[in-house]
């Protein structure tokens, strides 16, 4: 005699292969009915496999104590050697300070001016001349950091510089040598890297800032709000999306830097280490001078894993404020 129990175990087993049935013909005809969709989503697949993840597998390099003769995967590991390196040299402080406080004052910076700048382009009547105003202050991004070392040069050359020259000459001021003296260049970076960024993060704001429904400030300008109260009012809490977005991913990347800027700004000169030293440059001089491609490797793992712990920080951050405004 079956039992109440046996008959429930009986159909409960009968059942089951139905519904996995069920769900995989549920997924198939999911899969057919946007295989359209999903064939335009494949070379954007494939691009980012091979690109972004297949190179992942370089990791064990920083493990290892590479050589020629062995090859990857043949070369010996080395365990955290690589990575002790960093840390046990006296130039760690450094490097690390130099790199974290510089990407800091760059987000800072470069976020402010960025979204002025995108909402003064946005306030001007004349919209031929806010296009010309926004391609003459994007055209620097496009530039190489080599060229763009030619024209800090160009300025700051003791012998015919227009710092010197120019400027200091006028108000009767010393010559300087700006390639020798450290202090400054805390001051000169940042002005650097915002005259070549700031264009490129405007666009981002002004793309964000049109896409404001223009009813928002007709009713406010119905009560009475003027241009200010507007922007404080409906552009920034509007964009502020984009800005939180910006925010984050620019903060994941605040142990890196940017090379050309480091290093060929500054001629790679002994006497700016102090102040313009950074993880990435440090690296590089160490790869050339030791030939240990696993160091550098360490470094740039290093960075990788800090910076994607940054990422969940801050998002987790602004998740606890505004959970609606959280990226993930």
């Amino acid at each position: 005699m079956i039992t109440h129990e046996k008959r429930n175990a009986l159909d409960t087993g009968q059942r089951l292969p139905v519904r996995i049935h069920a769900k995989r013909s549920s997924m198939l005809g999911h899969l057919l009915k946007h295989k359209v969709l999903l064939l335009m989503l494949l070379p954007g697949v494939i691009f980012l496999l091979i690109n972004n993840y297949l190179p992942m597998f370089g990791i064990i390099i920083a493990f290892k104590n590479i050589n020629y003769v062995d090859g990857i995967l043949g070369s010996p590991w080395v365990g955290m050697d690589n990575f002790k390196f960093l840390f046990a040299t006296s130039d760690a402080w450094i490097i690390t300070r130099n790199t974290v406080l510089y990407n800091f004052v760059f987000i800072i910076l470069n976020l402010v001016i960025a979204v002025s700048i995108a909402i003064a382009l946005n306030e001007l009547k004349n919209k031929l001349a806010a296009k010309f105003y926004q391609s003459i202050m994007f055209f620097p991004y496009f530039l190489s950091m080599v060229v763009v070392s030619y024209l800090v040069f160009a300025f700051l050359n003791v012998e015919y510089g227009f710092m010197n020259k120019g400027i200091l000459a006028m108000f009767g001021l010393n010559e300087l040598n700006w390639y020798s003296e450290p202090k400054y260049w805390p001051f000169i970076l940042p002005l650097i890297n915002l005259w070549k960024g700031v264009g490129y993060g405007c666009v981002i704001y002004l793309a964000a800032i049109i896409g404001i429904d223009n009813e928002y400030y007709e009713a406010a300008l119905i009560d009475g709000a003027g241009k200010w109260k507007q922007i404080l009012h409906i552009t920034i809490p509007l964009i502020r999306p984009v800005i939180i977005i910006t925010t984050i991913l620019a903060i994941g990347g605040i142990f890196r830097s940017d090379f050309g800027l480091f290093y060929q700004t500054t001629l790679n000169s002994g006497a700016l280490y102090p102040t313009t030293l950074v993880i990435d440059t440090y690296v590089y001089n160490a790869l050339i001078n030791m030939g240990n491609l696993g160091m550098s490797a360490a470094a740039g793992l290093y960075q990788s894993i800090v910076g994607f712990f940054l990422v969940l920080g801050s998002n987790w951050i602004v998740r606890k404020v505004d959970k609606d405004q959280a990226v993930f």
